[in-house]
């Protein structure tokens, strides 16, 4: 490609740029915060416009989505929610459980739109750029058009669930997708009251948020002290993210 006819590589506005950090840092699994009213037909098809501009392993797009609003649906996709989750209960420890069941880990039926992203593992033939030797990547492209979907939603004050207690092939068979199409994320959107300012599982003590410097290796695995200049820098960005949601910017 002949350089000129590439776009600037200069940051967004600092308006625009504080909006994407505030999107992914407040971003939430939403379940019981949906309210009933309708999402604009606008809306959503910017939402699944930003989720088509996800990127791809080569470009193959393995993408589609199915958008579900008629109530019988979604009441036999919560009818498998339900069977999954008294089975999932019983996997956790007995001290466990009862928080477990105590947990809202789904919006079906409140929310207005259900949306299933799936994936196409031949829309690009046998030998794909990209996918050759880790053949899961197809499917770690679905998960980014999630992803560009849920920021999308995040920034028009929308909410997003994502349910993954339940039988694939059950959801496969009430939604009529053929067998080798994978579903990989089945998303409950729509408006909501507001979002919680920590994700409800830490807020509930079932997890806590790993520090980031701990997550961090330098060359090679295990190598977690060699740059303590940046390490320094990461301290203070999750201080101010921790304090303000703007990674002080």
């Amino acid at each position: 490609m002949d350089d000129s006819a590439l776009l600037p590589a200069l940051p967004l506005p600092d308006a625009e740029r504080a909006g994407l950090y505030r999107a992914i840092l407040t971003r939430r699994d939403t379940r019981s915060e949906f309210l009933p009213d309708p999402v604009p037909d606008q809306t959503l098809s910017r939402l699944l416009l930003a989720a088509h501009h996800a990127p791809s392993v080569g470009y193959m797009q393995p993408w589609s989505f199915v958008v579900i609003r008629d109530e019988k649906i979604r009441r036999r996709v919560h009818d498998a929610f339900l069977k999954a989750h008294g089975e999932a209960a019983l996997m956790f420890p007995e001290d466990k459980r009862d928080v477990y069941r105590s947990l809202k880990l789904e919006g079906i039926m409140e929310a207005p739109i259900n949306i299933c992203v799936t994936c196409d593992r031949d829309r690009a033939g046998p030998a794909v750029i990209g996918r050759t030797h880790i053949r899961a990547m197809d499917l770690f492209s679905s998960v980014c058009a999630a992803q560009n979907f849920w920021l999308a939603a995040r920034a028009e004050g929308l909410g997003v669930g994502w349910v993954s207690i339940f039988d694939n092939g059950t959801v496969q068979r009430i939604l009529n997708i053929p067998k080798r199409i994978v579903p990989v994320a089945y998303l409950c959107v729509g408006k909501v009251k507001g979002y919680h300012p920590r994700p409800e599982l830490e807020a509930a003590g079932w997890r806590r948020r790993l520090p980031l410097e701990s997550l961090i290796h330098f060359e090679q695995w295990g190598e977690l002290d060699a740059e303590p200049e940046l390490l320094g820098h990461l301290r203070d960005v999750v201080r101010a993210a921790n304090d303000d949601g703007d990674f002080g910017l």
